[in-house]
């Protein structure tokens, strides 16, 4: 497998005459210690199914081929497809799909989860693991959406915009905190492993990028009595999350509740009626949500 530098990639696309292709947020990691790092990060065994969405051309899915059970890789771009289907020819452990990973901005492709199931099935000790150096423009969906999916991930661990890291880490009362930061530390454990400049990638971003890792806590995920409900809610209440609470859940359930039951509520929690939706922490927010539940439990967004 040849190493994924600067020279190779340019030399490879030249050969077929094709430029990386911006609309698909291709931007090809090429600092190669960065590239084990990622993969390190995963620590990854002979009982893990990998899931990485974005191919590209096939150097962190040689990588995961070494030491996973399975990978099942996910590519968009049918250049790119064929360009990795060379270079990954020699593994048995890789199955490869060329279609775009989400069949809308809030479900994965069954498709996908369907491979992923019957590599699972394979064995009852397997677990499934998302790594992947994942396009801008699809990330938050990849990351949130496989959380929502039947399958369970064990981990993430995903190259992604540094803005978005510092939302998926954010602590209350912070300028990054929001829905995003409660679905996923409610759920699991985040941290942000690396910042990384744009000179490690090919074509160089306009902004830094970071390695995060989550790792999902069973039994925290298991305690919350609806997850749907919950990832639903704290989106509604997190559109003008710096306006007050109450003005915030009574827009979200103004046919399901009456300003009153709402207030009712937010008595019950002994939220002062200046308290904004930022300064909750996730333990406030998760009995918000179920005392709100309780009272509107067929409310969707």
């Amino acid at each position: 497998m040849n190493r994924q530098t600067k020279t190779f990639l340019m030399q490879q696309f030249r050969e077929v005459g094709i430029q990386p292709a911006t609309r698909h947020g291709q931007n090809f990691l090429i600092d190669l210690n960065l590239q084990h790092m990622i993969v390190d990060s995963a620590l990854l065994t002979d009982q893990d199914v990998v899931l990485e969405v974005g191919t590209g051309t096939g150097a962190l899915t040689a990588l995961m081929a070494k030491k996973a059970a399975a990978v099942v890789t996910v590519e968009i771009d049918g250049h790119l497809f064929e360009l990795a289907s060379e270079l990954l020819l020699d593994f048995d452990n890789i199955t490869m799909l060329k279609h775009d990973a989400l069949k809308n901005k809030n479900q994965f492709d069954p498709r996908i989860l369907d491979t992923l199931k019957e590599k699972l099935d394979e064995d009852p000790n397997r677990r499934l693991k998302l790594v992947a150096n994942l396009p801008y423009n699809i990330a938050t969906p990849v990351l949130s959406n496989l959380l929502t999916s039947e399958l369970t991930p064990h981990s993430m661990v995903a190259t992604i915009q540094k803005e978005l890291g510092d939302r998926i880490v954010a602590r209350p009362n912070t300028k990054d905190y929001g829905a995003l930061s409660v679905w996923m530390q409610c759920q699991a454990d985040t941290e942000i492993v690396r910042v990384m400049p744009p000179s490690v990638f090919w074509p160089a971003p306009k902004v830094d990028s970071a390695i995060v890792r989550i790792v999902v806590d069973a039994e925290r995920r298991a305690a919350i009595p609806d997850l749907k409900y919950l990832h639903q809610f704290v989106k509604a209440i997190f559109i003008h999350r710096r306006k007050f609470l109450r003005a915030n859940v009574v827009a979200a359930l103004k046919r399901h509740l009456t300003k009153p039951q709402v207030d009712e509520i937010l008595g019950k929690m002994q939220l002062r009626p200046d308290a904004r939706t930022e300064q909750l922490d996730i333990p406030t927010l998760q009995k918000l949500t179920e005392l709100v539940r309780a009272q509107a439990p067929d409310w969707t967004l």
